[in-house]
């Protein structure tokens, strides 16, 4: 088991035909990730062609969609544009969008978000690394990598990994592999400050996986997702949870690396969110380097 996304999952690629979409196109196919369309307007008809094997390109999502059968879709479109590419995707049913565009202006966001009300799409991002759940084979490949994080790190097993930070979960996931300990669905949320996908959300879905059986959150300054997440954990949460927060030695009032990553009016601050999980029963990691055996000793 594993949420979001399975090695059998169908993917398609907006924006497969440039040079960032491109390369991690070849990435996805390399780790083994069914990657079975790509939608850049008006070059319908051509193929993305790598390592053997010919991916049909179309003009919009709802072709690919129809022609492939493809459920999941990752985003490298420019910001100007990536709006409307993830509302594209929304229109032809697609179930999972990932948008891993950084630069996306919150007010398109905002459209976007009152746009997808309703509608069954779940959309991770924008401004995140994507989703990863690791395969059977050497060096977890076989699996489903969607976007931009590195395959080789992950390890198939049970430990559920979300967070903020793309860095960071890229760490938490390596020192687990490092440790003999893999994971189950590794999900980078992104930084922005308006996204499709809380902590909540995926803490919930790690919860209800049973093969899911420790979970690593990572937070970091700004907005009150992560106080929201530990209130839920502490009343509903059957797993161990490790956490770390980003932002401790950041100064008030200025943005640190992501655009949501800014403590304004005394809210969204790292001593804020560490005292939540504290009394929430999270085991907080002291530096990022803490992360894995921070949980491991809970386990």
């Amino acid at each position: 088991m594993a949420i979001l996304v399975k090695p059998n999952t169908k993917v398609l690629i907006q924006g497969i035909t440039g040079s960032f979409g491109a390369r991690h196109a070849q990435l996805s196919i390399d780790y083994g990730s069914q990657v079975v369309a790509g939608v850049t307007p008006g070059k319908g008809g051509q193929f993305f062609e790598h390592g053997g094997k010919k991916v049909p390109i179309f003009d919009t999502v709802a072709d690919a969609v129809k022609q492939t059968g493809a459920r999941a879709s990752a985003i490298f479109v420019p910001p100007p544009f990536a709006g409307d590419a993830i509302l594209e995707a929304v229109d032809a049913g697609i179930e999972l969008a990932v948008a891993i565009t950084e630069g996306i202006p919150v007010n398109d966001m905002i459209k976007v978000k009152r746009a997808m009300e309703g509608k069954k799409t779940r959309l991770i991002g924008p401004n995140c690394p994507g989703v990863v759940t690791p395969g059977e084979g050497k060096d977890s490949h076989g699996g489903c990598r969607i976007g931009i994080a590195p395959g080789y790190i992950h390890k198939k097993g049970n430990i559920g990994v979300v967070s903020r930070s793309g860095t960071l979960t890229y760490e938490a996931v390596w020192q687990l592999t490092s440790r003999g300990i893999g994971q189950s669905t590794c999900v980078g949320i992104g930084g922005d400050p308006v996204n499709g996908t809380s902590h909540l959300d995926v803490i919930k879905l790690f919860n209800d996986d049973p093969e899911t059986t420790g979970i690593i959150m990572i937070g970091e300054i700004g907005g009150s997702a992560e106080e929201e997440a530990a209130e839920w954990i502490a009343k509903n949460c059957k797993k161990p949870v490790a956490g770390f927060i980003a932002g401790t030695t950041a100064p008030p009032g200025r943005r640190m690396g992501h655009a949501g990553a800014i403590v304004s009016g005394g809210k969204g601050t790292a001593e804020a969110k560490i005292a939540s999980f504290k009394a929430a029963g999270i085991g907080v990691a002291a530096t990022p380097s803490d992360m894995a055996d921070t949980l491991l000793k809970m386990m």
